[in-house]
């Protein structure tokens, strides 16, 4: 039995939840800043939902990757990254077990979508089914979206974009422009974590037929796409808030700037490397992290006056991002013989 668990736990990829809680957060931190609208009940409940959702996903998506023989053909995979929990590869969980646990899963996520159609409104239904629709399509047969090229674009939406309005409408029972356009930060920022983890995937998507952007433009030309991707998330911070769309408390946002220039820079030199490649996957990741918190912070600053508690307080979370931050980029890029 303990030995089941630890597989379930490696199988569930439990860090990338990061996607998922990020964005809720960003959506509550808008509802509450433009509307004064919290309630922490529903916030919860909507966290646990998409959390359910996001490990529907990345369950039912091993189960597909294994049954297309993507994992078992997959040499160049770097873990935690790229090429699957592997669980069922090592044996640890058989693919009956690890389908039953999507399904699982994703009723729990559709449960509690169905109890805030009841008591918000009927968008909340149309943000579940195609939240997972997606999520379950995503390798899936007949529509395989991985293998469409629009995989990428798929996962920034959906991570990003309507994550963050859902929990935006369940707070303030309204919809509005705001939460999609501050979004788009994070929504390109977590599909730059899925691209630039398909880069050691390459080889083994080739070889059956799962037709990535990587595959589909060649890694020297996708890194490309990987720095309009990156780079792309800052200048949309810098437009939105200069708008006056977004506070321009959220300019902080911009703190992980730096590492998303040497990432880019470091995946151009190794883009065919995929072990050399890592760094770009993890400063991606802290990347996607710290802008996606810095963009909330932004907004709960916004609303605190100048030294007061609350003010002093996400001053202080901010400065704790800025060391993690830095900690991270130097522990990331230290050599391997130090």
């Amino acid at each position: 039995m303990k030995k089941k668990l630890k597989s379930w736990i490696v199988e569930l990829r439990a860090p990338f939840l990061t996607a998922t809680l990020v964005s809720i957060f960003l959506g509550t931190a808008i509802a509450w800043a433009r509307n004064g609208a919290f309630n922490s009940s529903y916030f919860l409940l909507v966290l646990l939902g998409a959390v359910f959702s996001h490990l529907g996903t990345n369950v039912v998506n091993d189960y597909f990757d294994h049954k297309s023989g993507n994992d078992e053909v997959n040499k160049e995979f770097v873990r935690p990254f790229s090429g699957g929990s592997r669980t069922i590869q090592q044996g640890l969980l058989t693919p009956r077990e690890v389908l039953s646990g999507a399904i699982l899963f994703f009723t729990l996520a559709t449960l509690i979508g169905l109890y805030f159609t009841w008591m918000i409104g009927p968008f909340v239904l149309v943000l579940v089914v195609i939240g997972l629709f997606s999520g379950f399509f995503y390798t899936a047969q007949p529509f395989n979206f991985a293998s469409r090229g629009i995989g990428e674009a798929l996962v920034g939406i959906n991570f990003g974009a309507l994550m963050t309005l859902g929990a935006y409408y369940i707070q303030a029972q309204e919809l509005s422009l705001e939460p999609l356009i501050a979004a788009i930060p994070i929504s390109l920022l977590i599909a730059a974590v899925l691209y630039i983890n398909e880069f050691p995937d390459y080889e083994a998507d080739k070889e059956v037929g799962k037709k990535t952007l990587v595959v589909r433009l060649g890694r020297s030309r996708a890194v490309f796409g990987y720095a309009l991707m990156m780079l792309g998330a800052y200048v949309a911070t810098v437009i939105s808030a200069v708008m006056g769309i977004t506070p321009i408390q959220t300019f902080l946002a911009l703190l992980p700037l730096p590492l998303a220039v040497d990432a880019v820079l470091h995946a151009k030199k190794f883009h065919s490397n995929s072990f050399n490649l890592v760094p770009s996957n993890a400063m991606t990741l802290v990347c996607h992290l710290i802008t996606s918190i810095m963009l909330s912070l932004g907004y709960l600053m916004s609303q605190f006056e100048a030294m007061s508690v609350g003010y002093i307080l996400v001053s202080l979370i901010v400065g704790i991002s800025a060391v993690f931050t830095f900690f991270s980029y130097f522990k990331i890029k230290k050599p391997k013989n130090l």
